[in-house]
């Protein structure tokens, strides 16, 4: 069975605190598993999560920060050590080869996995598979950064109604679905559009160009939200979102379902993240994420 979720492995931003990880996100597509920003404490993480290095088949990397990337070595060596038996892919800004060779070889151990080195340097797709492309955009941090989107192809759904007017059942279902015709019958007469879903995961940036590209119709947004509204020059300043910015980015961009994470240690009340993205005008499905929480990919449209 198929299963479309994002697994929260940590949610703090560049100081964990008692209650948050440094960041780790794990996004599960059907038999995939797409590890994104490992920072420090991910391994662990991972076994309280349920997470095996055998899930892992890509590692995306937004920027060289150490919350979001310290984590490599560790997760690294432990698919080694446990051998995962396909290959594993890691994307990251090239600008910071530097920093994942240092990661990918910070001590001695046994390299029995492959991991194949794929690094952005520009806006558009980075792979295709049956199930998804894998997009980057440049975001606006002091170091380069990246945001990562997955779009799943659009497919076909069957209408009943249309097919029992056409003579169309049993086993000429998916013929038809196979050969695009059947008897004269095009696909097209008997079945619709079926969008495709959208994932994208936003994190370290200022406002730009590339937030709301990544953002646009997504089933689910996970997008940092360091700050509140009332630190928003901060928030600028260091090229950091609040809670309000994420909010109205994914109004905007017709999100369905909005996942607020990367919370300042300054701030007590995760609450209040939720009251200001609400404020913003924000009317669709909200989680303020918290440590070793799933949050499921919505329902198809």
């Amino acid at each position: 069975m198929s299963v479309r979720e994002l697994v929260v492995l940590g949610t703090a931003s560049q100081v964990p605190t008692r209650h948050r990880n440094h960041n780790g996100y794990l996004l599960r597509w059907d038999g995939e598993g797409i590890l994104f920003d490992p920072g420090e404490g991910t391994q662990r993480q991972m076994l309280r999560a349920g997470v095996a290095a055998h899930d892992l088949n890509r590692i995306c990397v937004t920027h060289f920060h150490g919350d979001h990337s310290l984590g490599l070595a560790g997760v690294i060596q432990r698919i080694n050590l446990d051998r995962v038996p396909h290959p594993v892919t890691a994307h990251y800004p090239g600008s910071g080869q530097r920093f994942f060779d240092r990661l990918r070889y910070a001590t001695a151990y046994r390299e029995t996995v492959g991991i194949t080195e794929a690094p952005v340097g520009a806006d558009g797709p980075l792979a295709r598979t049956a199930g998804y492309t894998l997009e980057a955009r440049k975001l606006s941090h002091p170091v380069e950064s990246y945001g990562y989107r997955l779009v799943e192809p659009d497919g076909r759904r069957m209408l009943p109604d249309r097919l029992a007017a056409h003579g169309i059942k049993g086993p000429d279902v998916g013929r038809i679905q196979r050969e695009g015709t059947l008897d004269g019958v095009p696909l097209e007469d008997v079945s619709e559009v079926r969008r495709g879903q959208r994932f994208a995961f936003v994190m370290d940036t200022r406002l730009c160009a590339g937030v709301y590209a990544l953002a646009e119709g997504c089933d689910l947004l996970v997008i940092e939200s360091t700050f509140l509204d009332e630190d928003e020059e901060l928030a600028v300043e260091h090229g950091h979102l609040t809670a309000g910015q994420a909010a109205r980015v994914a109004r905007d961009a017709g999100v369905r379902h909005l996942v607020l994470t990367h919370f300042s240690q300054r701030y007590g009340d995760p609450e209040e993240f939720e009251r200001q993205a609400r404020a913003a005008g924000y009317e669709g499905e909200l989680t303020v994420a918290r440590d070793l929480l799933r949050v499921p990919l919505p329902k198809r449209r």
